[in-house]
């Protein structure tokens, strides 16, 4: 046998024994055929986290506020893409890789016996539609509380049913990102419950002072927010319904089946979430959805490796920085399965087109085949709220 006849046989063995060990390795995490197919050793890209959040966590007014709202797998402005953590099905689902991504929910964020006046003042204000212009738009219209902290809309309508550019979020686990709406542009719930009052879009107010005497004119709110703000001569301030309704959306945490298995129980997921988990993490989706609420800690460029149309600059219309053109908060993940419709703009209808999407345009990956979109989806539903199931 000639040289060049030798080194074909050696390259068709190597190949060989290659796809009989993928094959083998597969056929563990996959007991059915359809599962077998589905990678093929593409690197992954993208790194970072995202998520978002506004008044109750959907879209509001010109910009939707929300708190925290769809699927982006965005990337951060500034960081390059990496390689995700591996290819295929390696690494073990073990409690110290678990721990370099995720933490469980805290049982608490706010002392609710101490601020009990506060929390219950909040929520009324959340509730009540007479903050709007005409008395018909809450929070809650556009942040359901028995809904997920969202309405299922696109965008959102506000006083004279005119819906704006972006995604309301939810306001579930809200309080725990890195700062408020799409953009950023609110440090905290406080600031952020704050901004749909006025807008013209959304709930109408004409001025702070205008909502101030609106409440002084009910007799139960001067009761309320002295009791709320005992220390305070003049507690009815436009600034101390942001600090109620703040307070109140603290307590809004969702734990999980999810949070069960970051602590130690490992029967709270069933295989195929647990595969969906393995892939999530291997994937790369794990370096823009990671933290305490898988999301929501940190802003990334939607469109990092295969560009994505849309005209909203994102974050560019805060910080004016050419970095930050098309760049949004990334979404937290927890309860997605039940805040359709996805993205900033609502644009995007299911689950399953949202996971597709984010693994094209963040990860660069065109065919990530139906099993690998089931699982990772089995994973995402063990986000959903205990107390919802």
């Amino acid at each position: 046998m000639n040289d060049g006849g030798y080194m074909k046989l050696i390259l068709i063995l190597a190949f060989f024994i290659c796809a009989q060990a993928y094959a083998a390795e597969d056929t563990r995490d996959h007991p059915d055929a359809e599962k077998a197919h589905e990678h093929k050793g593409k690197k992954q890209h993208g790194e970072g986290h995202d998520g978002d959040h506004d008044h109750g966590g959907m879209k509001h007014g010109e910009d939707g506020h929300g708190h925290g709202g769809g699927m982006h797998g965005d990337h951060d402005h500034g960081g390059g893409h990496g390689h995700g953590d591996g290819h295929g099905h390696g690494g073990k689902l073990d409690e110290t890789r678990l721990k370099q991504f995720f933490e469980p929910l805290p049982a608490s964020i706010i002392d609710e016996q101490k601020n009990a006046a506060l929390i219950k003042l909040g929520k009324k204000l959340y509730l009540d539609p007479r903050l709007s212009i005409n008395d018909k738009i809450a929070c809650n219209s556009c942040h359901s509380l028995s809904n997920f902290g969202v309405d299922n809309e696109p965008t959102s309508p506000g006083h004279e049913g005119k819906r704006g550019g972006r995604n309301s979020p939810t306001t579930m686990n809200a309080a725990l990102h890195i700062a408020q709406f799409w953009d950023g542009r609110a440090a905290n719930v406080e600031e952020q419950a704050l901004g749909p009052i006025l807008n013209p879009v959304e709930m109408g107010m004409p001025s702070e002072e205008a909502v101030v005497k609106k409440l002084k004119g009910i007799a139960e709110y001067k009761a309320l927010f002295a009791e709320a703000f005992g220390n305070e001569k003049d507690p009815m301030k436009y600034k101390n319904i942001g600090v109620a309704i703040g307070a109140f959306e603290r307590t809004l945490l969702t734990p999980s089946r999810f949070d069960d298995f970051l602590k130690g129980d490992k029967d709270a997921l069933n295989e195929s979430e647990k595969r969906g988990l393995k892939k999530f993490i291997n994937m790369g989706c794990v370096n823009c959805h990671n933290g305490t609420v898988i999301g929501g800690n940190s802003y990334k460029k939607i469109g990092l490796v295969v560009p994505y149309e849309t005209s909203d600059m994102g974050r560019y219309e805060v910080t004016g920085l050419e970095t930050d053109k098309k760049v949004f908060k990334v979404p937290s993940l927890r309860n997605i399965a039940k805040t359709a419709p996805y993205f900033h703009d609502g644009s995007v209808e299911t689950l399953d087109e949202a996971i597709e999407l984010m693994a094209k345009h963040q990860l660069g990956r065109d065919h990530v085949g139906h099993g690998m979109v089931r699982d990772i989806k089995a994973f995402l539903g063990s986000l959903t709220a205990k107390s919802a199931e």
